[in-house]
């Protein structure tokens, strides 16, 4: 049994029928049952039954497609990884990025594209959970993400770690300069809270350690509208950085946490573990840590 026979496998299986197989393989009827015929007896199971004008798998047969699925993904991964050696000027970039990570990403992209303009891109925006969930489906290749999380299938990157801001509304000043968690603590308080991302447990942290029991009045899983909500006096708000990058335009009081060392986001970089990065991929890691070291990103 080879991979041609593999992928002979795969399409009969999806298309249930040896003459829509063999037509859609570009190939006669009798050539394509005898390969299968072939593997029947190669293997010693039948792969296939007939269920009247179509083929439904076996046992045995949807155990081969589950591992024919693999191993021509594998192949693919290989061929293309071979052809991506000469420098990563030619292909697919397929990255997910969390709902906010990064600050002045644009610009790693633009310099991307100026440095390797035949890329194609594919880029899924999303919290870290499904991000992860993309990426063990193959749909991604990398992803930007938010700590913590699970990530023990996964290989890490630690690329960034943001301070958190107290914001408030431009008609009120509470705060004449640093601003501590005590003191956030005094006012109404409405939170970032989208599960995976990492942020609202980060804060909630904080004040756990610190001892402090903040008045939450709100939890928002829409930040626009809650950057809206704090900048007309709804209540006071923690953010980390990357946030203000993605909502500048509203009018509000920024202010840095006192006691910032209670109080960090993490943003890391992963991937499936034992899977090779494609050149592509490396390129553009080299692109976004080249900007990061020289403080492009992440600063407001």
């Amino acid at each position: 049994m080879d991979i041609r026979q593999l992928r002979y496998f795969i399409v009969i299986a999806e298309e249930k029928q040896i003459s829509a197989a063999a037509k859609k393989l570009y190939m006669s009827q009798p050539p394509l049952s005898q390969q299968l015929k072939n593997m029947e007896a190669s293997l010693g199971e039948q792969l296939f039954e007939r269920s009247g004008k179509f083929l439904e798998l076996t046992e045995a047969g949807k155990t081969l497609y589950k591992y024919a699925l693999q191993i021509t993904q594998m192949m693919e991964e290989a061929k293309n990884e071979v052809a991506d050696v000469g420098g990563g000027v030619d292909g697919r970039l397929a990255v997910g990025i969390n709902t906010f990570s990064l600050g002045n990403l644009n610009e790693v992209f633009h310099q991307y594209r100026s440095m390797y303009p035949k890329i194609k891109y594919k880029i899924q925006q999303n919290e870290s959970s499904l991000l992860c969930y993309l990426l063990k489906q193959r749909e991604i290749e990398m992803a930007i993400v938010r700590l913590p999380l699970e990530i023990d299938e996964f290989t890490l990157q630690h690329l960034h770690s943001e301070p958190f801001y107290v914001i408030t509304s431009k008609e009120k000043k509470l705060f004449t300069g640093d601003a501590t968690l005590e003191e956030v603590s005094r006012y109404p308080l409405v939170l970032p809270s989208i599960e995976g991302l990492g942020v609202y447990y980060s804060i909630h942290e904080a004040f756990s350690k610190a001892k402090i029991q903040p008045e939450i009045i709100a939890e928002f899983s829409d930040l626009k509208l809650m950057m809206e909500l704090v900048s007309t006096d709804f209540g006071v708000s923690i953010v980390p950085e990357s946030l203000l990058h993605l909502y500048k335009e509203y009018p509000v009081h920024i202010h840095k946490i006192a006691d910032s060392e209670q109080l960090s986001g993490d943003i890391g970089l992963i991937w499936l573990k034992d899977h090779r990065l494609s050149k592509a991929a490396q390129n553009f890691i080299d692109v976004l840590t080249a900007n990061i070291d020289k403080g492009n990103i992440g600063l407001i």
